[in-house]
């Protein structure tokens, strides 16, 4: 998986890296942002299951957990073909900037074609939510639930 292929989205959160950490690990704060129900693992091998709607789960598992720097898991969706569960892998790097938290989410080995803006699309959407959650806000319901 070359880093030139990777799609790349970035959110500042005004929230320290330990604050934000808990939002990628802890099934209960997960679908604060993200999914109807969860089932996260957060360990190496570790199931990651992030149920959206009927017949649309993402899949994968979780590959290093690094509290509260990084996280790194497989991904796929059991729905669509293209991208089959845990065939990419998203690595998201938290970096302290400022009084809050730089997110950097890399997402390796997406196939051509439509899919890597889909994903890019996807994931700034979710960063967003995710940037409203932490700082108190309600980003009300996941609108791909």
């Amino acid at each position: 998986m070359a880093d030139d292929d990777a799609v790349e989205v970035s959110v500042y959160i005004a929230a320290e890296p330990e604050t934000v950490f808990p939002y990628f690990i802890d099934p209960g704060r997960y679908v604060q942002w993200m999914g109807r129900d969860a089932t996260l693992e957060a360990v190496p091998g570790g199931s990651y299951r992030i149920f959206m709607r009927e017949g649309v789960e993402a899949v994968g598992e979780f590959v290093e957990i690094d509290p509260p720097r990084r996280v790194v898991f497989t991904w796929g969706w059991t729905h669509d073909p293209a991208v089959p569960p845990g065939t990419t892998r998203v690595v998201i790097t938290l970096h302290a900037e400022q009084d809050g938290t730089r997110v950097v989410l890399r997402h390796h080995g997406l196939p051509e074609g439509g899919q890597r803006d889909h994903h890019r699309k996807g994931w700034e959407v979710y960063l967003s939510r995710l940037e409203l959650r932490t700082c108190g806000r309600d980003p009300g319901p996941d609108p791909n639930a």
